[in-house]
Formats: structure tokens, sequence, C-alpha cells
């Protein structure tokens, strides 16, 4: 794989940036983490790390044709497993009138609810970088679309499965004082990591109608933890997957639905995260714009999901101030129905000139129930600035 990753490195360092675009960032991310680690090998307090993401994009034959190329680079001064290099994207595309072709590593999203994206299963997620999901890792498949008046049809050959990242022994975050041992991953599979996934999917505009409609056959992105001489032992099992996506647009609110149904070799269960989104446009007669947020989760193998979300409530606001810096917030919380274990988020950021953007995340674990999923999160508050130069 890593050969495949070189080849191309050395072809885009071949073709001359004047004929592309290049952009990207360089940050520097400052967390802090209020409460002491579980476990003694686990730094204590403020960390620092660098990271960037150069953008290179080149387009020819009258733009119908696209080559991508995304490095994603991160130092880290405590977690060793948090210094890491991964290629984003690095892939061509040939579109036409009614189709597209696109082949290398890429990054798919599917999903349109805010807590969490349950449908969205083509890439692997990025663990050390953030507990919230949201990055990726690139993923290598082929993937052709049809483009008709009757909505559009994906297909995806996914021919390398790429395993989930984790926190080291000393990193915080998802470690909970016990490490994953990554180098001892398991699969059901015999072709392990070689195994050849894939999946469809439809998508459609009706009117105020947002639908997609997905099929996923191959190996689960998200793998169950053994435990074995004090370590977590990834195993990554083979799972099928149908999934829903709904989003209703109505005046000022926004109706969202995500629902799938998925077998496992435990069985089979269904799970939904659905709710609205109601903006308040131009508030107290300014430019600025609040977003009521409120979304249920839902799994049903309750006590024995896999997820810490089988009967939860999100609560949120989202404010836009639309102004020249580009200034929003976005505050939350999600409260476990059963035992009311719950975690506070708070996510703001603003730019600074033309290119310079900061942000602030903050993470607060309140009344975790000994029988949560999240316990091991019970000391894991954190907060976090990162300042961002782009280019």
């Amino acid at each position: 794989m890593f050969r495949f990753y070189y080849i191309f490195i050395v072809f885009i360092i071949s073709v001359q940036i004047k004929a592309g675009e290049l952009s990207g960032y360089i940050d520097g991310e400052i967390r802090y983490f209020s409460e002491s680690p579980l476990s003694v090998d686990q730094y204590d307090g403020f960390n620092f790390s660098l990271s960037t993401q150069p953008e290179y994009h080149h387009q020819w034959d009258d733009d119908k044709q696209t080559f991508s190329f995304i490095p994603f680079i991160r130092v880290d001064e405590h977690d060793s497993k948090r210094n890491h290099f991964d290629i984003r994207e690095l892939a061509w595309v040939k579109a036409a009138e009614t189709w597209e072709l696109r082949a290398g590593i890429r990054k798919v999203f599917w999903g349109v609810t805010e807590s969490q994206h349950l449908v969205d299963v083509i890439n692997q997620t990025d663990l050390v970088e953030h507990l919230d999901g949201e990055e990726k890792l690139g993923q290598p498949m082929i993937n052709l679309a049809l483009i008709r008046d009757w909505g559009t049809l994906d297909f995806f050959i996914l021919p390398y499965f790429r395993e989930r990242t984790f926190p080291g022994s000393e990193g915080r975050l998802l470690n909970a004082g016990i490490p994953v041992d990554v180098d001892q991953a398991r699969y059901e599979s015999s072709a392990e990591e070689h195994h050849v996934d894939w999946a469809i999917r439809f998508e459609k505009t009706i009117e105020n109608w947002d639908i997609g409609i997905s099929h996923f056959v191959g190996t689960n992105r998200t793998p169950r933890l053994l435990m074995e001489k004090g370590v977590f032992i990834p195993f990554y099992e083979q799972i099928q997957q149908t999934g829903l996506e709904l989003q209703l647009t109505q005046e000022s609110i926004l109706w969202k639905l995500e629902l799938i149904s998925r077998q496992e070799p435990a069985g089979r269960y269904t799970a939904l995260t659905g709710g609205l989104e109601y903006t308040f446009v131009g508030i107290f007669d300014s430019n600025a714009d609040l977003g009521i947020i409120t979304e249920y989760l839902f799994d049903d193998r309750q006590d024995y999901a896999m997820t810490p979300f089988a009967n939860d409530l999100m609560l949120g606001m989202r404010l836009a101030l639309n102004d020249e810096q580009s200034t929003e917030l976005l505050a939350g919380t999600i409260v476990d129905l059963d035992n009311n274990s719950s975690f506070y988020l708070l996510e703001a950021s603003r730019r600074l000139g033309d290119n310079w953007k900061l942000s602030l995340e903050s993470y607060i674990y309140s009344n975790i129930d000994i029988n949560d999923l999240t316990y091991g999160f019970r000391q894991e508050d954190f907060v976090q600035f990162t300042l961002a130069w782009y280019f």
C-alpha cells in the first residue's frame, strides 16, 4: 500500500505546480485537560501539536478531468500514536454529462444529522485526531456515478481496508487508561485488510425532500475491542448495512433522519437518529442567525449496544453572526435518558484577517454512570485552542 502512495507522490512532484492550484493550511493546537488521567502513563495538563494539510488540484480536458492530492501530517508533543501521516485524497476524476468516474484515495461523506452519522460507512475514522468521529482517513476506491433525471446512482468498489487509529498509552481521549494494541488487530475475514468491500447509493431531491438510500457490504469500520492481557485488541467483523437519509426543508425548519439496519455476526439491529433544526433569521434586527437543534438517538440493542447512544437526547444551538470574520458558535449536550450520563460541547471559530482562523472546542463529561460506555471519559474534560494559517 505504501508503494502505491510513493508512486503517486513522485507523480505529483513531477507535475508543474503552475499547472494547478495549491492551497491548504498549517495549524497549531493546544489542548488542556483539567483532571488527572486514569493511567500514570498518560500525560497531564497541556499538550501541543502541529498539523498541516496542503491541497493540490489540477484540471484539464476543458475541466472534465481533475487530479487532487491532499496529504495530512500531525506532530504531537506527548502521544507517539498521534504523530502520523495520511493521504486524505489522491484521486483522478473523469466527468461527463451523465456519469463520473473517480479512482484513487478519496473521502466520501453520507449523512444529514448533527449528533452522529449512522449511515457514513465508507471512510475509516481517524480517531487520534478527534473523538467526534468527523476526521476520516483516505479510502482507496473506484467510484462510478450515473447522473440521470431520476437521480444519481453511485457504485463503489473498496479494494483495501484502513484500520482505525487509536491514541497511544501516553495519549488522552478514548484511552480510558487502557491502551489499544493496533499491532494485534484481527479480522473475521481471512483476507483481512485486503477484503474487497462494495457499496451502492441512490440520491434524489424531490421538491423540498433530499433522499439517500445506501447499501454496504464489507468490513466494519468500527472494531469490537477484545480485552487480553491488559490491552484492547481491535477485531473487525463483516457486516451488511442498509441506510436511509431524509432531509425535509420547510422554510426555517430542517427535519432530519438517519436510519440503518445492520447485519453483524451477533445478529441484526436497527438504529436511528432524527430531529430538527429551527433557525431564527436576523435575531434582534441583526445579521445573525440562531439555530435550535434537537435530535433523538436510538439503538434497539439497548444495553447490548456497542455505542453509548442507545436512548439519548441531543439539544443544541448554532449561532452564525454572518459577519466579515465568519464568526460561528455551536453549543450542545447529549443526555442518556436511562442513566442521566451527559456530556457538553462547545465549538466556536472566527477568522482573523484574510489568512488566519482561531477555533475553540471544549468537551465536559458529567454524572457518568459506571455502566455507561462513556465511563472511561469521566476525567477527560478538555478545552482546545487551534490557530490556523490558510494559504
